[in-house]
């Protein structure tokens, strides 16, 4: 017997019931990926309220990497809350605020004096990155990239790429930002070799710096080591290192975000480590706080120093139990063996997927870093042609068949796979059968309707 247990169709009777009321009064604009609605959940399993068992391979978008409700995190927050709740950091200080800033500057790329500013959310993290470059500079400019997601507040929305989702009727933007082509190679222009293919974007950013802004105007270029919502797109170490010479060429803050794709998610604690880069600044959140509300800004003493006193803070950043659930989930991820073990967990998913690429002309392209995978679905391998409506066909059977998946990319026709790093082989095999199992049906459905089509 496997993990998964149904006992209804999903959604049963009770998540209808939850989802009418849901829909009656929760905002319309807030998406939900599948009709789960979860009673309770530990590690990579999640009960619904209708008693069927599900395999989690969403891990909440990339924050669950110790898995849902793990011992040691409870166990942190139980006792912290017990102690204090919260005081807010603007008024006093307490120690576990303290000593998670000195952790996150123990770990975070560079050997460089570091200090640390704790907040709320990954769009929060990522705005005090900005305007700590802009201080730091006094420069108003920031490059950011095709395919990026950096938040949902104006500015990183302002930062953020794919409009039609993520930014459609909430204009005007943020100014000053300017946004270059990144590197996605699956999609290189035709007749071009990888390598061309970065060569040709390098040319693009370096001829940004005539043609869109001169340099001494930008304060920062922001980037994902791997682009989360494009569609899990590792971009080439190469390209990170000519960013990484340009902004030490121009005085320009290096900021790499790593809120979907740090704390061993790719099998190093941050992505940007593959690629030997050292950055300014690194956001972190997601992960961090194994499902708590919490998010840092970690980099270079000087650049995180330049704001004037009071210039930076909030009511909540770095609440003692969101800190204590991120020191208790940081120790557990900065263990080698879990790093280790975050590297196998990728290596079965890219095997397994690959095999389904082989079967299924569905199966486009399978891509990612560590345990940070994906297969993007097209109509014509030749033309690479989105399966948009196939991607939504593969995601609601998975789940029917009780696997939790959801979408990415920057034309949504990918399913993206982040199950918590503590799942065992079984778990995870289990889940990858289920999930080939709906991309075939699908699959097959599409091959049904292109006999009758004839």
């Amino acid at each position: 017997m496997g993990a998964i247990r149904l006992q209804t169709e999903i959604p049963g009777p009770k998540s209808r019931e939850m989802l009418a009321r849901r829909a009656a009064a929760v905002a319309g604009g807030l998406g939900k990926a599948t009709d789960v609605v979860v009673a309770r959940a530990e590690g990579c399993l999640v009960h619904d309220v209708d008693g069927n068992v599900l395999l989690d391979f969403a891990g909440g978008i990339g924050m669950l990497a110790v898995g849902h409700s793990p011992r040691g995190v409870v166990e942190a927050l139980a006792a912290q809350a017990r102690r204090l709740i919260h005081v807010c950091a603007l008024v006093a200080t307490y120690e576990p605020y303290v000593r998670l800033c000195e952790v996150l500057n123990e770990i975070t790329p560079g050997d460089f004096p570091k200090k640390t500013l704790l907040a709320n959310s990954g769009a929060e993290s990522v705005e005090n990155a900005v305007k700590l470059a802009r201080r730091y500079t006094g420069r108003p400019a920031v490059i950011a990239f095709e395919g990026a997601y950096h938040g949902r507040t104006l500015l990183t929305l302002s930062l953020t790429s794919k409009y039609g989702l993520f930014k459609k009727g909430f204009g005007p933007f943020a100014p000053e930002i300017y946004r270059l082509p990144a590197p996605n190679l699956y999609r290189a222009p035709e007749g071009l070799s990888d390598e061309q293919y970065v060569d040709w974007s390098i040319r693009q950013l370096e001829n940004a710096f005539v043609a869109q802004v001169d340099p001494s105007a930008v304060a920062a270029i922001i980037i994902e080591p791997v682009q989360g919502e494009a569609g899990f797109v590792p971009v080439p170490p190469r390209f990170l290192r000519r960013i990484r010479e340009l902004c030490d060429q121009h005085g320009i803050v290096m900021i790499a975000d790593e809120i979907q794709c740090g704390f061993g998610r790719t099998g190093r604690l941050f992505a940007i480590e593959h690629a030997g880069v050292v950055p300014d600044l690194v956001t972190t959140a997601k992960s961090l706080g194994a499902g708590m509300p919490i998010s840092a800004l970690t980099g270079r003493a000087d650049i995180m120093d330049s704001a004037h006193l009071g210039g930076i803070g909030g009511t909540y950043g770095g609440s003692p139990v969101a800190c204590a659930a991120a020191l208790a989930a940081v120790e557990t991820i900065r263990q080698p063996a879990f790093l280790q073990r975050a590297q196998r967990i990728g290596e079965i998913m890219r095997e397994t997927m690959e095999g389904w690429r082989r079967q299924w002309p569905l199966v486009g392209y399978v891509r990612g870093l560590g345990a940070m995978m994906l297969v993007e679905l097209v109509r014509d391998r030749s033309t690479k042609e989105p399966a948009l409506e196939e991607t939504l066909a593969v995601v609601r059977n998975a789940v029917s068949r009780g696997l939790m998946v959801i979408r990415a990319g920057l034309y949504s026709n990918c399913v993206r796979l982040l199950p918590p790093l503590t799942i065992g082989d079984e778990e995870l095999r289990e889940g990858l059968q289920v999930l080939g199992a709906a991309v075939g049906h699908v699959e097959e459905e599409r091959a049904a309707a292109a006999q009758r089509a004839r």
